[in-house]
């Protein structure tokens, strides 16, 4: 079978493996998803009780997403419309179920319906907590602003199961705590100045923690929210003179009661991503910080939160500990040994990095039955130009030195998605290019995370000129240790903002680049949703010049708009421009 139908059938070697993993507060459950193997797409969801390995499949699916208790002895989800429980089977609603959710305590499960309602079933009961006919007005869904942050619910259970913390959409958003009883209060902040509403986060004994950023971005507040009143407590400020980044799993209530917030450390000769509590650095500056995963309790020395982030090598991705202890300095120590990409899930005291599953001295692994991977990729990872930027060049399998190739520049999702990762699986698809004849080159320019925030931020209302100046200066520089690039024959090829900048690269510099590839591009930056657009290039109303220079044809020679799937014309294309 030939790769590209392989990589289609197996869901790019995806089927088949755990994902979604969530471990319970008290660590005895961990819950996944995962399909029956590795040409079946529809996954089921699984438990693990920790004490005993074993594993028993809860709905053999189709399962794509699911919810569950603060222990996770009950796990919750929908499908065609009905509500589904892991206690109860099928569950009759007064209404179609989306987004089921149960209440930490398990008592309750709440969901969310079609026409924007919030209804709550308790036993045999299934109340309407939350909804409104006429007027266009949705409560408990994610609003469309809110996958700009990374958003993807509108709607959160107190940590006992008594009230509900839910987004109203009008469009624009309000919150609102609701208790099970009817009665309800606003959240009070001033949502003219602060209407983007980025986290919400309640968990613990503390109080619903919120993110909310100014339209600009470059300011947001970190609020605690008083349950009984809806008013809010500013807990930290956020800012930035280009965007506010809000690290992944923050802001969090640690267990000492101080909020831990996520941030960037740019004095001192200091250029950080790391995390504060209370306005005390808790991370050391040369940690990169990705996303908090949790808090795992220790036997001595406090808890410490798990992390994880990058230390010196972009390329890579580790699990670290960074205690919560305030005497003693900052530390943080890492977990994972072996190069790659790794990830971590947190509860209770069992850490998951990667698929293994650790509690004291107990060690067990989720079995995977993905496809193995096809090919053993082996690029070469290297820094280049004063800007240090992360490179990978990758050649055919069995190339003889002193063979010149074409060059294929693969710009994948484009800045801000870093492609130069130590990861197998992210290198397949750019292995088949290579194997086709090309040496396939992948340049993270400024822009892209993983670096330092300077290296990030730079592009602020210049994208096209940094990123476009940033390939082609480390493709000349390429060339000094890899003299088989043949520089007169490169091809661009990239998706959505990657896609942006290989039509903006054939485009304006047909010097170096003799064909792209454009995978669903974005064309116009004036037609995107104002939250993504304005972070990297301001408002409209002032730098309406801007948008114009950033703005791309939709057709020019040598340029190919390929839609998603269509590898084996984007091959024929490319071979073709470069003979």
């Amino acid at each position: 079978m030939e790769y590209p139908e392989l990589a289609d059938r197996t869901g790019g070697f995806r089927f088949g493996t755990p994902h979604a993993l969530t471990v319970g507060d008290d660590g005895a459950r961990v819950a996944f998803l995962r399909s029956a193997g590795p040409r079946d797409p529809e996954p089921g969801l699984w438990s693990l009780d920790v004490a005993t390995a074993a594993l028993t499949l809860v709905a053999a699916g189709p399962v794509h997403a699911y919810a569950g208790s603060a222990k996770l002895d009950v796990l919750t989800w929908a499908y065609e419309g009905g509500l589904f429980s892991s206690t109860a089977g099928r569950i009759g609603t007064a209404e179609a179920a989306l987004d089921p959710r149960p209440d930490p305590t398990g008592r309750h499960i709440g969901y969310l319906t079609p026409d924007g309602c919030l209804r709550v079933v308790t036993g045999s009961d299934d109340q309407l907590l939350a909804g409104e006919t006429g007027g266009g007005a949705t409560w408990g869904a994610a609003e469309p602003v809110a996958a700009q942050f990374g958003r993807d619910r509108g709607w959160w259970w107190s940590p006992d199961g008594t009230l509900i913390l839910a987004v109203r959409s009008t469009p624009a958003p309000s919150l609102h705590l609701l208790d099970l009883y009817g009665g309800w209060v606003d959240v009070h902040w001033d949502r003219e100045t602060y209407p983007y509403l980025v986290d919400v986060r309640w968990g613990g004994a503390g109080n619903a923690l919120i993110t909310v950023l100014r339209r600009t971005q470059q300011h947001g507040l970190v609020l605690s929210v008083d349950p009984r009143t809806g008013e809010t407590q500013v807990h930290a400020e956020l800012a930035d003179a280009r965007w506010v980044e809000p690290v992944p799993g923050t802001p969090r209530l640690l267990p000492d009661g101080r909020v831990m917030v996520g941030g960037e450390l740019a004095h001192d000769g200091f250029d950080a991503r790391c995390l504060f509590a209370d306005g005390s650095l808790i991370t050391p500056p040369g940690l990169y910080v990705r996303r908090v995963a949790g808090v795992l309790p220790r036997p001595a020395g406090g808890p410490e939160i798990i992390v994880e982030g990058t230390e010196g090598e972009p390329a890579e991705q580790h699990v670290f500990a960074v205690r919560t202890a305030q005497a003693g300095g900052v530390s943080a120590r890492r977990l994972t040994e072996e190069p790659g990409w790794h990830t971590a899930a947190v509860g209770g005291d069992v850490l998951i990095t990667d698929l293994t599953v650790v509690r004291g001295s107990a060690v067990m692994t989720l079995p995977s039955l993905a496809e193995p991977l096809p090919y053993a990729p082996a690029p070469v990872l290297e820094r280049v130009t004063d800007r240090r930027l992360p490179s990978g060049v990758l050649y055919p399998t069995g190339h003889v030195t002193g063979t010149r190739l074409p060059v294929l520049l693969e710009l994948g999702a484009g800045p801000g998605h870093q492609e130069v990762v130590s990861d197998p699986a992210r290198w397949q698809e750019r292995q088949w290019w290579a194997d086709a004849g090309f040496v396939v080159v992948s340049v993270d320019s400024r822009g892209t995370p993983g670096v330092a925030p300077s290296f990030e931020k730079v592009i602020y209302r210049r994208l096209a000129d940094v990123a476009l100046t940033d390939q082609i200066d480390a493709l000349h520089s390429l060339t000094g240790k890899h003299p088989d690039l043949d520089l007169n024959r490169v091809a661009v090829r990239g998706t959505g903002l990657g896609g942006w900048l290989a039509a903006v690269a054939v485009q304006r510099r047909r010097d170096v680049f003799r064909c792209g590839v454009a995978r669903d591009p974005i064309i116009d930056w004036a037609g995107l949703p104002a939250a993504y657009a304005e972070r990297y290039l301001g408002s409209l109303a002032d730098n309406a010049d801007v948008y114009e220079h950033h703005r791309v044809e939709p057709a020019a020679a040598g340029l190919l708009i390929s839609p998603a799937g269509g590898l084996s014309e984007e091959l024929a294309f490319v071979t073709r421009e470069c003979a």
